[in-house]
């Protein structure tokens, strides 16, 4: 065979390789997390990897070494998460926050996941009645009133 032909293989050899490998990552990360109901009703949720939001149940977090096992609830559904992954859990994750657990769901029903993310939704939200508080603390500003803007001084 001549240069140019055995050249021309090792440029598709490359080429399929470098594709192959662009398609199977994009499908792996182009995922949006599903509820912990769409969960329970999937069918294919034992083949797949998937992404599985929900909110950690109050008193669930058990921890054992590395492991981490714990439930994700969402209204009346329920789903028990085991997390065997080497990144350390994010400092948000605790009792209610919500998270979002990446693995597979096994045969006996429990999720095993290999990446966790989590925010306490209630850390950055105001609670109902906080701004009347607020507005009533003293030295807080009146809010009815607007306050005289300061001209600007003249540069020197």
């Amino acid at each position: 065979m001549n240069k140019q032909v055995r050249f021309g293989i090792l440029i598709a050899a490359i080429l399929g390789t470098l594709t192959w490998l662009a398609v199977g990552g994009v499908q792996d990360t182009s995922t949006y997390y599903k509820t912990v109901a769409e969960l329970k009703k999937m069918e294919d949720a034992h083949s797949k990897r998937l992404r599985v939001a929900g909110d950690v149940k109050a008193g669930s977090i058990q921890r054992q070494g590395r492991e981490v096992r714990f439930t994700l609830k969402q209204d009346a559904e329920v789903l028990k998460v085991v997390y065997n992954g080497i990144d350390p859990l994010p400092d948000t994750f605790r009792d209610g926050a919500q998270a979002v657990a990446e693995g597979k769901l096994q045969a006996d029903g429990v999720f095993h996941a290999s990446k966790i993310q989590a925010k306490c939704a209630s850390k950055y939200e105001a609670k109902p009645g906080d701004y009347q508080k607020l507005k009533k603390q003293p030295g807080a500003p009146d809010t009815t009133t607007t306050l005289p803007v300061e001209a600007p001084r003249a540069a020197l």
